[in-house]
């Protein structure tokens, strides 16, 4: 019997409920012993090497295993070496498999219309806008179904024939060293059908470009980054399937008085050296409108963080606002009238270092550092 005829188990040496790595050492072995480079010249071991192979090729895959274990070889040798056309033969390894395993294995037949394809716009706003949301239109072109065919292709009052290549089952075998590979057909793109008289508006696809208007509405909270799917409003999908889906991906542009860090929003301000030593208070109006009053507390020193509370921006697709962080910095008066300046002067005089502390205890540092 030839050697493609024995058993793959009995090639291998292990029993027909062998576990996946038991087949795979005795075929190591196998192959190790029976290797052209260690047999050189041999014909016979070179046959025997490439049997185990074909026999581990087999076993090592679950399906090809399962189809192997319910038809023997003939899971392998018919529809392989004969006449008749390609995607007609049910008994060839493609079908076999779709017989054991379903549609799911590759062997469905037609392909099913493929989707349109998705679109991408980049929609630029302000912070106010990302705070309050907005509705919007925006103008793009995008391919639609062809009017002339309704989405068919086919020219009105024509239809589609069967594809002659793979006699309307879609795909096409060839066969590939020991098994049959199955692909799409070239001719009819896995449709298994061909257009008689294609639209000659849309040239067959059945979509044409065209310019659209589309209503976009951006809620509240969104950030740079923030992406918003609008289904259905991608391009047309050919001959009628569905189309794709339309993404909007928001870029917010930089605000000249607040940073922002998720849902919190920053503000540095300044005050005057009197309102720091002294206390006081500032007023910042936030995006929602309303004015918000900081306290600010005697001595304050910059960069001191003061949080307020739900004013800031508001939680995308939630309930509820983020803070508002006044970040304070004390500024130094650069112009000052004598009156002023004889003031400063007069409090320097009365200056016993306790005012400021953390300048006192920089200067003992000092001194116990390098001994001055």
């Amino acid at each position: 019997m030839p050697a493609t005829e024995i058993d793959f188990y009995e090639l291998l040496g292990v029993s027909r409920d062998a576990d996946p790595a038991t087949i795979k050492s005795a075929y190591r072995k196998l192959a190790m012993k029976y290797h052209p480079d260690r047999n050189q010249g041999c014909k016979e071991n070179e046959a025997k090497f490439k049997a185990v192979s074909a026999a581990y090729d087999c076993l090592k895959d679950p399906q090809k295993r399962a189809a192997y274990d319910r038809f023997g070889h003939a899971a392998f040798q018919q529809g392989m070496g004969g006449g008749g056309h390609p995607g007609a033969d049910f008994a060839d390894l493609g079908d076999i498999f779709e017989t054991i395993f379903g549609s799911a294995f590759g062997g469905g037949g037609r392909q099913q219309p493929r989707r349109g394809a998705d679109l991408r716009y980049d929609m630029e706003i302000g912070l106010e806008e990302a705070f309050h949301g907005k509705e919007t239109q925006i103008e793009i072109e995008v391919s639609q179904a062809c009017e002339t065919c309704h989405g068919s292709g086919a020219t009105p009052g024509t239809s589609t024939r069967g594809c002659n290549l793979c006699n309307g089952y879609g795909k096409v075998r060839a066969k590939q060293g020991f098994f049959v590979v199955e692909r799409p057909c070239p001719s009819c793109h896995g449709r298994g059908e061909v257009l008689v008289s294609p639209c000659r508006d849309c040239r067959g696809e059945g979509c044409v470009d065209r310019p659209q208007t589309i209503e976009v509405e951006i809620p509240p909270g969104v950030d740079t980054g923030t992406r918003i799917r609008l289904t259905g409003k991608g391009e047309a999908g050919p001959r009628g399937a569905p189309p794709g889906d339309l993404y909007i991906f928001v870029h917010v542009r930089p605000h000249p008085v607040f940073q922002r860090e998720g849902t919190t929003l920053l503000s540095r301000v300044p005050i005057s050296f009197t309102t720091a030593a002294l206390g006081g208070k500032v007023e910042i109006p936030d995006l929602g409108g309303e004015t918000n009053t900081v306290d600010i507390p005697a001595g304050i020193q910059s960069g001191k963080q003061l949080r307020v509370r739900g004013a800031g921006m508001p939680v995308l697709q939630g309930r509820g606002r983020g803070d508002l962080v006044v970040e304070i910095a004390v500024e130094t008066p650069t112009k000052l009238s004598k009156e002023q300046k004889a003031l400063l002067e007069q409090f320097r005089e009365t200056e016993t270092g306790e005012e400021c502390p953390e300048c006192r205890g920089f200067f003992e540092r000092l001194k116990d550092a390098f001994g001055a």
